[in-house]
């Protein structure tokens, strides 16, 4: 990644040129033209029992929508993608559809390259939006108010689903801004040209959903008080906390967490006056792990590190971001975990030891090497902050049936905080779905 910018030590801002900065965090997958959309999808062979369906989350009909582009009615194959997931757009953008719909394409099983899904669920979703069309209608108004706690892909799921029920929805979150992890949360070159933010505005087109953002749970607003002025509650508030390290010289200077990192990142309006470490190492092994590292190599560190504790195999990231990661010149360590953050104040290395796995159980070898470090990011998983302890915990947790329905009456929950399905984006938004579905039969007498 050449660039004329010298590269200092420390933490700075401004390593590489504005210029070379937006080349790097150009659109990660460019969008089909019309034409490449019909070639992709005369590639699908329309499985009767198609098992990318059964592999997606939300359940779309996925040979229905590629046989729609094909026959030249994309707009017709949005409605058929939003009919199941309203966020169809940002999906089809981060859903890691190599290990879901693509994964399990007859096409991959035979030739190992897949139908590209995502990419043809991005065209559709896209035309439908470039026409500034609604596809779904609101029904008349049932004279229920639901409050939707959250403003991430659970709570915007449910919300609309709610609304084009015609149900009043006020919809609150915590930030000063609505989107969740679909805003503050993934890199930013998954996510181009303020999608999310337009992708809200085109969802609130529906109709009955009125937005107050600045709203914490346990703070501006509790549960009983919802409970009291709603007639029903849907909790989908994420995951606020991060964990810790628990690794001595953490609280040092230069040490933070990724999802930090991460959403500083996407609300920057200038890249350049972002600053970035020259030596970055990365701790844990997901998702936000990948997006941390790569992007903090966007912007011109020179050395960066992603170290895990397991093997490769079981990383969270998938084998496609893994190999991303690479190809951008991240190191991935694997089977070594934390030991300690060194420096003066501010870290300067960072120190591990090498792990092996006995019968399942994580163990240290007592063998430990050091990598140079003036940022280190934590992205170890986080932890579920603000929610009442009058709810029922499955582990850590709320509880909640099939349904979203949580220990509470009238309050149901889903997405990253309720136990139950995969941390994704497409999981929350079927979670929210579903949730809004059964809300909508219990104050309609389940009709």
């Amino acid at each position: 990644m050449p660039d004329a910018t010298p590269l200092t030590s420390g933490i700075a801002p401004g390593r590489l040129s504005a210029e070379t900065l937006s080349d790097n965090f150009d659109d990660l997958h460019a969008a089909y033209a019309p034409h490449e959309a019909a070639v992709a999808a005369d590639r699908c062979y329309f499985c009767h029992d198609a098992p990318c369906m059964t592999a997606c989350p939300t359940d779309i009909d996925i040979p229905l929508f590629i046989r729609q582009i094909q026959t030249g009615t994309p707009e017709a194959a949005a409605k058929t993608i939003l009919g199941q997931n309203i966020l169809g757009g940002m999906c089809a953008r981060v859903c890691p559809t190599e290990t879901l719909c693509e994964e399990v394409c007859v096409r991959e099983v035979a030739e190992g390259k897949p139908v590209e899904i995502g990419r043809l669920q991005r065209f559709a979703t896209d035309a439908l939006m470039a026409a500034k069309k609604h596809p779904f209608s609101r029904a008349p108004s049932t004279g229920k108010h639901v409050a939707v706690v959250g403003a991430g892909p659970a709570g915007l799921s449910c919300a609309h689903r709610l609304a084009m029920h015609g149900h009043d929805v006020t919809l609150l979150d915590a930030r000063p801004k609505a989107g969740g992890l679909n805003e503050f949360g993934i890199a930013a070159y998954k996510s181009t040209d303020d999608f999310a933010a337009q992708e809200i505005d085109w969802l609130l087109k529906i109709g009955g959903i009125t937005v107050e953002t600045g709203q914490r749970l346990g703070a501006e607003r509790n549960l009983a008080d919802l409970q009291n002025e709603f007639d029903a509650v849907f909790l989908g508030i994420g995951l606020a906390g991060v964990n810790a390290l628990r690794a001595e010289g953490e609280d040092q200077d230069g040490v933070s967490d990724a999802v930090s990192f991460i959403a500083d990142l996407r609300q920057a309006s200038d890249l350049t006056k972002l600053p970035v470490g020259r030596n970055v190492v990365v701790i844990g092994g997901g998702m936000t792990a990948v997006d941390a590292a790569v992007q903090s190599k966007l912007l011109g560190a020179q050395n960066v590190s992603i170290v895990y504790r397991r093997g490769l195999d079981q990383m969270g990231a998938s084998t496609f971001e893994q190999d991303l990661a690479t190809s951008k010149g991240v190191r991935i360590i694997p089977n070594a975990q934390p030991v300690a953050l060194h420096g003066n104040g501010a870290v300067s290395e960072a120190e591990f030891e090498y792990t092996t796995s006995d019968g399942g159980t994580l163990k240290g070898t007592g063998e430990t090497f050091r990598l140079e470090a003036d940022q280190v990011f934590k992205a170890i998983g986080q932890s579920l902050g603000g929610a009442p302890d009058t709810l029922d915990f499955e582990g850590s947790k709320i509880a909640v049936s099939d349904t979203g329905a949580t220990s509470l009456k009238g309050v149901w929950a889903g997405g990253d905080c309720a136990s139950g399905g995969d941390d994704l984006t497409v999981t929350a938004v079927a979670e929210g779905r579903d949730a809004a579905e059964d809300i909508h039969a219990t104050l309609t007498g389940g009709k």
